[in-house]
């Protein structure tokens, strides 16, 4: 799936965080360490030759006055807000996908603002004036390509996702990594891919679908999406419905943060229990809150990397400490911009109380739905396409959705049924019951809607006949179809007769055979009243 993304972009978020919580003067070069590697550098840090990645000893080489910093998920997150809340001015509905940067859907934003470029430069003034951070704005077709487009402030035309990103090298996969935990393993499989010799992200690219998929499991397609200038998952718009929410009145109302949160733990083991029960899962979190002055505010969280996320009722209690600790950071529960409730004084207005809190889960989909792989948790792709299926049937209705399933019959065509998409019910005629003439396994793959036509030969050029004791004239030698060049047989079996309408009183014969071409295809042939038919196609 391909749209158009806009990403706004701070660079270096934690450490700029880290300076913003005094924990750090700005003049020195300062890093963030995961205990294990680098994982943001300051530009200064930057221009003495310290890079993400380094481990501590080459950083502090690189430079020996490097001031090495703790990774403080909750500061990053509680010192965004105020960016969030900026670029909120310009557009509703922003999505946080990590502190540091911002998703939204670009198509609707571009045309209320003009365009993609107004919208992009609308954005950085909004965040530069109100928070004093230089953002970077990038739209393009997909996550990857938007991320690298806003760390260079460009925008990449519709359609040219895939040739922008063809050159690059394969790390700038890491850059796409939004999720918790994701960094490590988009990390290694880049270093799997070096290994093997696939340099840039065309290399990728040009890859079979199918084979990135055996080899490299569900981080590979991932990847592969991404390359090719796709996304796994729009931006999210704001919806007027949830699909699984729990809510609660405090009462008396939460003046203190600490006292929200523990409301709001109680919440997310409700909500992580309620998934649990009904054995789904949720691609996205969104956290509300209202205060006693009737202000509503409200923020989107990704939660799951293409595939079933690893929720836990302690993930989202952080992620409602830190947005609590957001919103009172930016002044939104202090009564004052930019104050927090331990600055106020005697004199200063009393800070606003919560007096609602709500977490919804959204993008909810059966939890198992897919088939595991050997890699460990299931595929992206299955899990999006019924998250798909879900919002349609919502949209045109129950009966506007069908699967098929299989049921009971001889014919090839009775033994289809079609269902509501969801529907649980058991097919009309047991599939396994005993069908006089129904066909072996396997089952064909495809069932034609509309038999095409053959002539079937044998090795003398005769054609192949029908007798009255379901026997055939000869081995079938060649199938041709109208317009083409006859297909050697390189195999065949039946045949296999049905005798239907016997109640009409005009018995029709019908005999099936399977044939295997030279071409390598596999089709299911039919012979009525002498007249061959392709009725089916294997796989």
């Amino acid at each position: 799936m391909s749209t158009r993304t806009t990403v706004l972009w701070v660079p270096d978020w934690p450490v700029l965080a880290a300076v913003r919580a005094g924990q750090v003067p700005p003049h020195l070069p300062a890093a963030v360490h995961d205990a294990r590697r680098v994982t943001a550098v300051s530009a200064l840090a930057r221009s003495q030759g310290v890079r993400r990645g380094m481990r501590r000893r080459q950083a502090q080489g690189c430079c020996p006055e490097l001031v090495l910093l703790p990774v403080d998920e909750g500061r990053d997150v509680r010192l965004f807000e105020p960016v969030v809340a900026a670029a909120e001015t310009v557009v509703a509905g922003l999505e946080v996908a990590r502190a540091g940067l911002l998703l939204l859907p670009a198509d609707g934003a571009s045309r209320y603002h003009g365009s993609e470029d107004a919208l992009a430069e609308r954005l950085v003034v909004a965040v530069a004036e109100r928070t004093g951070h230089e953002a970077h704005v990038g739209t393009a077709d997909g996550l990857l390509a938007a991320v690298l487009a806003a760390r260079s402030g460009s925008t990449v035309p519709p359609g040219g996702s895939r040739g922008f990103l063809a050159p690059l090298g394969v790390g700038e996969l890491v850059h796409a990594a939004v999720q918790d935990g994701a960094a490590e393993e988009v990390a290694a499989f880049v270093d799997l891919l070096l290994r093997l010799g696939l340099r840039t992200l065309g290399d990728l690219a040009t890859l079979p679908s199918a084979d990135v998929h055996a080899r490299f499991g569900r981080t590979g397609v991932w990847a592969h999406t991404l390359a090719r200038g796709a996304d796994d998952r729009p931006p999210a718009r704001r919806r007027p419905e949830t699909d699984l929410e729990v809510t609660c009145e405090l009462d008396p109302p939460a003046e203190r943060v600490d006292a929200a949160t523990f409301a709001g733990r109680r919440l997310a083991e409700e909500l992580h229990a309620r998934l649990l029960e009904h054995s789904v899962t949720c691609g996205r979190l969104q956290i509300v809150a209202r205060t006693d002055a009737g202000e509503e505010l409200a923020r989107t969280w990704r939660t799951d990397l293409g595939g079933l996320g690893g929720l836990t009722a302690a993930r989202i209690t952080d992620r409602v400490r830190w947005q609590l600790e957001g919103w009172l950071t930016a002044g939104a529960l202090a009564g004052r911009p930019g104050r927090r409730a331990r600055d106020l004084t005697a004199d200063d207005p009393a800070p606003a109380a919560l007096v609602h809190l709500s977490i919804a889960a959204q993008d909810v989909a059966p939890a198992g739905a897919e088939q595991g792989r050997l890699w460990g948790g299931p595929s992206g792709g299955d899990l999006r396409a019924h998250r798909a299926l879900d919002r349609v049937q919502g949209l045109i209705g129950g009966d506007g959705v069908l699967t098929v399933a299989l049921q009971g019959g001889r014919d090839l065509r009775d033994q289809v049924h079609l269902r509501p998409w969801g529907d649980q019910t058991a097919a009309p005629r047991p599939a396994d019951r005993p069908w006089p003439g129904r066909l072996p396994e396997p089952a064909p793959a495809t069932v034609l809607t509309e038999p095409q036509p053959v002539d079937v030969r044998d090795a003398a050029g005769a054609p192949v006949r029908l007798d009255e004791r379901a026997v055939l004239s000869g081995e079938p030698a060649t199938v041709r179809w109208p317009g083409e060049d006859p297909r050697a047989v390189a195999g065949w079996a039946g045949p296999w007769p049905l005798a239907d309408r016997w109640w009409t009183g005009a018995v029709r014969v019908r005999s099936h055979v399977q044939a295997t071409l030279d071409d390598g295809r596999a089709v299911l042939l039919a012979c009525t009243d002498g007249v061959w038919t392709c009725e089916a196609t294997y796989d």
